[in-house]
């Protein structure tokens, strides 16, 4: 079985491209929201903060993504995908880095 690895390129408002990675898609109150991590452009060891969109259908009914302009809706999902890592690693044994 292969692993595919979707990716993104997405323009900012000085009109830069950035390339992410989809690491997932949740559902939050029967909404899906994609979970994105940047690309790193350079060799250094320095972890990036992964980006959470709201994913819609554009005119066409293809998928679009939006940003969360809500705080609340914010909220709710960052402490969803929270709560889904939480569980991930107590699957996993706990983690392997508990003190």
């Amino acid at each position: 079985m292969e692993d595919q690895v979707e990716s993104f390129i997405l323009v900012d408002d000085e009109g830069v491209e950035h390339e992410f990675v989809l690491i997932d898609v949740i559902e939050v109150d029967k909404q899906e929201y994609a979970i994105l991590d940047p690309v790193s452009d350079d060799d250094s060891d320095e972890e990036s903060d992964a980006v959470v969109l709201k994913i819609g259908k554009d005119d066409n009914g293809e998928d679009i993504l939006f940003d969360i302009e809500d705080d609340d809706e914010w909220e709710k999902v960052v402490d969803a995908w929270q709560e889904m890592l939480e569980q991930e690693d107590e699957g996993d044994g706990g983690g392997e880095n508990q003190n």
